[in-house]
């Protein structure tokens, strides 16, 4: 137990609250939008919409509002209360931004109201408290992804999708506190009600708070299930974990094997943690977290002079220095930047999920990190799922994270995948799916299974995995087995006897309970692309034909760590080498950047001869980083005319940039590179190559 939490003051919030304010309507129409920061409120039938919910207004509201549009990438150069002057700078309406600095912080509004599928995206708990910072208190929508919810919750930013709140709000009326902790498990009504995490864990260290006992019997569970359940702290003071069972909505604290996080957000959780433990606080067993310096690495190559002058540049900066200081302090491992070489090359070790996957996770862990992507290392059955700030800062603390178990959904991949198609074209069929387009996987436990599933290798099962958090879901896993142990002996090293043990044991149970189960035939799939401004807008490459005819690229990106993997080189250079073979090399319109997700992935890639085909064909390689895909690195558009064809995981609006972003596959963009439009590439012998 850690004493220094015991003799703090904490206290609950009132039972009643009254928000005297305006309510912001985040819309579809920018009109709208403008008149109500030039001071006019639209005229609503408060009572209408208490009945009927966002279908009564006289406006649609936005739906799919992601972080980045909250908070975009450069907002998040700070880590203070300057996000409030910034909330809302990068969101779309009407095809334009309506929102500039200052719009909102000052101007009365203490509630703001959207559509479906609030919050998606990134796990950056910027968002919320740049919201907080600008007199937010309540955000209200259709539905609220997993991460952004917590965080709010985390921060004290009451968040609900009960519509009657409008007019009691609008109204000025007192409100229960409990139309707010309504329908939440125990822990996150306490957690609401002491106005946030960390106060919540000192009153749970003092006794005050109480965190029931999982009573749930022994039961067939899922693989995800069975993680958790081995995780579950059943006592504080001892620090023990497991429990018999869990089943969905199970609610407890999981202890953490790996707690890692990136440089855009460990200064603001660094900064927490030095608020509320002291300068003499200590993390709790550096040994099992660590910090990246991956996101920002090559930000001074892409930021506009405009944004320098700004002093952008300095706080990003910054948050690097932070990093660097906290984790001398405190004894954590930092995979940082490389020295730049003769050449000027320079970079990072490693992107955060890359080097987790290839160097850490391992079958059956429990793995927490501040991004959305986290769940890339479930691609070796572990539990691998992303967190907020205030999370992460609070597992320094206790080593354990706030969790409530998910329902779980099995998405089984059948048949054999054809030439040309990958694993980014699973996900991006996967996400046009009704059943995820409509939000009705958000917050689950996926299973990735099926033989197209356990055909591929690791690196392209976390192209899938890592991917569920653009499905909204809590995570993303797939069962280990020989391939798992044989990638765990071969690029991690391990013995193989150990390897082999390590994979063992780990499934789910044949009678395990699945709310939903999601059936997709890979042979019947063609490459896949996603139209610009969501990953959901997925559609196959004869369609994308038929309705657009020849799209012309600009840009074609390989790279992040969706796609900067062993697997990805594979197919850049399969495609590349054989352009190349039929004398063609990347069109003359097209920039084509080639990104390693590590530099073991740049060393792999010199053994096999690929660097010398990367750079025949005309491509241009770059350093680990995450670079473009979050407008930070070579491959960023600078117009809105620009169009790109990317690996990356997600294309929301501005998140590379104003131009138009298309997905697709590792293939695919290779192909569109070397043809100068978006095309697809399906020889024969690639299929059988791939298996």
């Amino acid at each position: 137990m850690n004493p220094s939490l015991v003799a703090r003051a904490v206290a609950k919030l009132p039972s009643t609250l009254r928000f005297e304010g305006r309510v912001l309507f985040l819309t579809d129409d920018a009109e709208v939008l403008d008149a109500q920061l030039a001071g006019q409120d639209p005229k609503v039938d408060w009572d209408r919409v208490a009945r009927e919910g966002a279908a009564a207004l006289p406006f649609k509201l936005r739906d799919d509002i992601s972080t980045d549009e909250i908070t975009p990438g450069w907002v998040c150069f700070y880590a203070d209360e300057t996000l409030g002057e910034l909330v809302y700078v990068g969101l779309r309406s009407s095809d334009r931004f309506p929102i500039q600095r200052g719009s909102i912080r000052g101007h009365g509004f203490v509630a703001a109201v959207s559509g479906k599928r609030r919050g998606k995206g990134s796990s950056r708990e910027q968002s919320p408290y740049a919201e907080r910072a600008a007199g937010i208190r309540v955000v209200i929508a259709e539905n609220i992804e997993r991460i952004y919810r917590q965080n709010c919750q985390n921060l004290g930013v009451l968040a609900t999708t009960d519509f009657t709140m409008l007019s009691r709000i609008a109204r000025g009326e007192e409100i229960p506190l409990a139309a707010f902790t309504a329908g939440e498990d125990e822990i996150t009504r306490q957690i609401i009600e002491y106005g946030g995490l960390f106060s919540f864990n000192v009153a749970r260290y003092q006794g005050k708070a109480s965190v029931p006992a999982i009573t749930t019997a022994a039961r067939p569970m899922t693989l995800a299930e069975k993680i958790f359940a081995r995780h579950m702290v059943t006592d504080l003071a001892s620090g023990a974990v497991g429990v018999a069972a869990v089943r969905p909505d199970d609610a407890g604290f999981a202890r953490a094997d790996i707690r890692f996080s990136h440089e855009y957000v460990t200064p603001m959780a660094a900064g927490f943690f030095e608020e509320a433990m002291g300068a003499d606080g200590r993390v709790t067993d550096p040994s099992s977290i660590y910090f990246f310096r991956d996101h920002l690495t090559f930000l001074d190559q892409v930021m506009t002079p405009e944004r320098k002058k700004m002093g952008l540049l300095d706080a990003a900066n910054a948050l690097k220095d932070k990093q660097e200081s906290f984790a001398r302090a405190q004894g954590i491992r930092l995979h940082g930047e490389i020295p730049e070489s003769a050449q000027g090359a320079r970079g990072s070790e490693a992107i955060c999920h890359s080097k987790i996957l290839q160097d850490y996770a391992l079958p059956g862990q429990l793995v927490i990190g501040t991004d959305s992507h986290t769940p890339h290392s479930g691609a070796v059955g572990c539990l691998a799922f992303g967190v907020g700030t205030t999370d992460m800062f609070n597992a320094w603390v206790t080593k354990d994270v706030r969790v409530r178990v998910p329902g779980n959904l099995l998405i089984r991949v059948n048949g054999v995948r054809p030439a040309g198609v990958a694993a980014k074209d699973f996900m991006l069929a996967i996400l046009a799916h009704p059943y995820v387009k409509g939000g009705s996987a958000i917050g689950k436990l996926i299973e990735y299974a099926g033989p197209a599933v356990e055909a591929l290798q690791v690196d392209e099962r976390a192209t899938m995995t890592n991917m569920a958090a653009e499905v909204g879901a809590f995570t993303g896993i797939i069962r280990p087995d020989e391939k798992t142990a044989r990638f765990l002996h071969e690029v991690r090293g391990l013995p193989k006897d150990e390897a082999e043990r390590l994979c063992s044991g780990h499934f789910s149970d044949p009678d395990a309970e699945w709310e939903h189960v999601m059936e997709i035939d890979a042979s019947s799939l063609e490459p896949m692309v996603a139209l610009p401004g969501d990953p959901g807008n997925g559609v196959p490459m004869s369609e994308l034909v038929r309705s657009r005819g020849t799209v012309q690229v600009e840009i074609a990106y390989g790279g992040s760590c969706t796609a900067g993997k062993r697997e990805d080189m594979d197919m850049y250079a399969a495609v590349l080498r054989e352009g190349l073979a039929q004398g063609r090399r990347v069109h003359p319109r097209v920039t084509f950047w080639i990104q390693f997700g590590s530099q073991e992935v740049k060393q792999y890639c010199e053994r096999m001869g690929y660097l010398e085909t990367f750079s025949a064909a005309g491509a241009q390689v770059i350093e680990p980083s995450c670079g473009a895909c979050i407008n930070a690195g070579p491959g960023v558009s600078y117009n809105k005319d620009q169009v790109t064809i990317s690996a990356i995981n997600r294309n929301f609006p501005g998140r590379s940039g104003p131009g138009q972003m298309y997905l697709a596959s590792p293939l695919t963009v290779a192909a569109s590179a070397l043809a100068g439009e978006i095309v697809a590439w399906a020889p024969e012998e690639v299929g059988a190559s791939r298996g």
